[in-house]
């Protein structure tokens, strides 16, 4: 999807600080982090929201959960925040599901 930023970062036409990458994943900084690591893993495949998921990714969501414990524990983090924000009203600002890995400081429950 050409209008797609996460689709054009995973193709490699658009820049980010990738610290994954895989046939079926990438994983980079966020540009605003919410901590010392706040790290973002998306699928290559375009699925724009959690509720767009169908019995067909669920191989996916395991991969990307995988990827996410992967990349904390290589920046460092032992203890770390898996979040997915499903739509506007939650929080999701780009509509390609993500994953917010977010450690390095103590986080509160709930989230703000």
């Amino acid at each position: 999807m050409s209008d797609c930023l996460f689709c054009r970062i995973s193709s490699g036409e658009a820049r980010a600080d990738r610290v994954h990458e895989d046939e079926h994943a990438v994983a980079f900084r966020d540009i605003n982090p919410a901590g010392p690591t706040h790290i973002l893993v998306i699928p290559r495949k375009h699925i724009a929201t959690l509720a767009d998921l169908t019995e067909d990714d669920d191989a996916l969501v395991g991969h990307l959960a995988r990827v996410a414990a992967k990349v904390a524990k290589a920046d460092g983090q032992s203890d770390f925040r898996l979040a997915v924000n499903c739509g506007a009203g939650a929080g999701q600002s780009v509509f390609h599901l993500h994953m917010h890995v977010i450690g390095g400081r103590a986080l509160k429950w709930p989230p703000g």
